[in-house]
């Protein structure tokens, strides 16, 4: 499994994590707001992985 893989899957994981944890807690429960600050630094971490493969492939 390449890098781009092991992200992809780790986002799916955090996303089901997440509304796991909405359906059982609710919007504001602790621990639904943190899966979802974890959920945003992948994100983060794919949109720039994507711009730095973005700006390789201009030059």
């Amino acid at each position: 499994m390449n890098t781009d893989e092991t992200l992809n899957q780790q986002l799916e994981d955090a996303r089901q994590r997440l509304h796991d944890l909405y359906k059982q807690y609710g919007f504001g429960h602790a621990c639904v707001l943190e899966q979802s600050m974890f959920l945003d630094e992948l994100i983060n971490q794919y949109n720039r992985m994507f711009q730095t493969k973005k700006l390789t492939q201009l030059i």
